[in-house]
């Protein structure tokens, strides 16, 4: 078994838990250039997503080495992700890390959603 497969297989076991809970969660995903969140309802349906991809974040990163990769990119896609979904009335959701490890990107994307209005 492979990093990636070890990876894909502990993501399953956490969204399995969060399906059973029946809860909304905020699924993370992480490439080496950028870092992606999503708001996904119990029946899969999309209610906010945001990326280091998006314009407006790439504004804001515009003066910084590493763009999309760093921790600042994930604090600001965590912050904006959390407002797009308090604006669509989400308050709680499920963290779905997607596997990753809960540290650095990961971890500064969860502190800023936490930050700006959302709980887990």
């Amino acid at each position: 078994m492979n990093k990636k497969e070890s990876r894909l297989r502990r993501g399953r076991q956490t969204r399995a838990k969060i399906a059973e809970l029946k809860a909304t969660r905020l699924s993370v995903h992480r490439t080496n250039m950028h870092i992606y969140a999503n708001v996904i309802a119990p029946d899969a349906t999309i209610l906010a997503t945001c990326s280091s991809l998006e314009a407006e974040v790439r504004q804001e990163l515009a003066g910084q080495t590493g763009k999309g990769g760093n921790v600042a990119a994930a604090t600001l896609v965590g912050k904006k992700v959390a407002e797009k979904a308090l604006k669509a009335g989400i308050t709680e959701v499920a963290f779905d890390r997607s596997g990753f490890r809960y540290h650095g990107r990961v971890k500064a994307l969860a502190e800023a959603a936490r930050e700006a209005g959302l709980k887990f």
